[in-house]
């Protein structure tokens, strides 16, 4: 038997793997997501979205994906940077395909022409490109700023013909500056914050929701110990609960207690942030 069994659960509520089925929209991702949109909706340029380490970024960057694909008028496309070293070249290039050029030319000069006449396309079809970018705090060479606001001074009369958002860890900042001209153009710029006490409590209660358990299985004590450990950061709120149903399966107890959490964060070695 595995622990989902034990509690009457479909499935893992807690994986920090990111599933949109798990979103919780808070008040903050929810402000979050009407300024994305509405950067999108008008065409703002460029949006850049903060966040300290765990604290939900992908999963709200998949959630602002689906509600733009749910929009016909978008043509919209998700970039993850999964290193360090990409170059501005390669990274121009991908664009271009995530747009609809299905054939990307290998010189810049030729290149930016393709994705003016595609943006174009797109403009007089009567729709908005729109480009996310997580983890762009990856992004670090002076060259590959440069090349966004290239991509940002495309326009017509009156209009930009691509939004670009920015998603990263606060360095991102700093990198952006390695363009100054580019900083300037930043049209829309906020950080996620971490969660509140009730915030977290309802979080942990939406997850245990929709994994198929509505049942207050974690005790009051317990709930506030995982915000003082967790310090309202999603993924670490994640990692506890997912390590204390496990405990308290092998313990065998049907609720999750002040105790049981206590000995999770010792065993995972964190300590109080709150």
């Amino acid at each position: 038997m595995s622990y989902e069994q034990y509690f009457g659960l479909t499935e893992q509520p807690f994986s920090n793997a990111p599933d949109s089925r798990f979103y919780y929209d808070s008040e903050m991702h929810q402000e979050a997501m009407v300024k994305i949109m509405h950067a999108a909706e008008t065409m703002k340029g460029l949006v850049v979205m903060l966040g300290d380490i765990g604290a939900g970024k992908t999963l709200l960057a998949r959630k602002v994906l689906e509600k733009l694909e749910s929009d016909d008028s978008f043509v919209e496309s998700l970039l993850v940077i999964v290193h360090s070293e990409i170059t501005a070249s390669w990274l121009l290039k991908r664009i271009a395909f995530q747009i609809g050029i299905k054939n990307p030319a290998e010189k810049k000069e030729e290149l930016l022409p393709q994705l003016y006449e595609r943006l174009l396309s797109i403009y007089e079809e009567g729709k908005r490109a729109v480009i996310l970018i997580d983890e762009a705090n990856m992004l670090k060479t002076k060259e590959i700023f440069e090349e966004f606001r290239g991509l940002l001074n495309l326009e017509v009369p009156g209009r930009k013909l691509l939004t670009l958002v920015l998603i990263g860890m606060p360095e991102l900042e700093q990198n952006i500056a390695l363009d100054p001209p580019l900083e300037q153009r930043i049209a829309i710029k906020f950080k996620l914050r971490k969660l509140e006490r009730s915030t977290t409590i309802n979080y942990i209660n939406h997850r245990m929701k929709v994994a198929g358990n509505e049942n207050n299985i974690f005790s009051d004590m317990a709930l506030d110990a995982i915000f003082e450990y967790a310090g309202g950061t999603p993924r670490l709120i994640n990692t506890i609960c997912d390590n204390a149903l496990l405990e308290a399966y092998l313990m065998k107890r049907e609720r999750i207690d002040f105790e049981i959490i206590e000995h999770v964060c010792q065993d995972l070695g964190l300590k109080r942030k709150i």
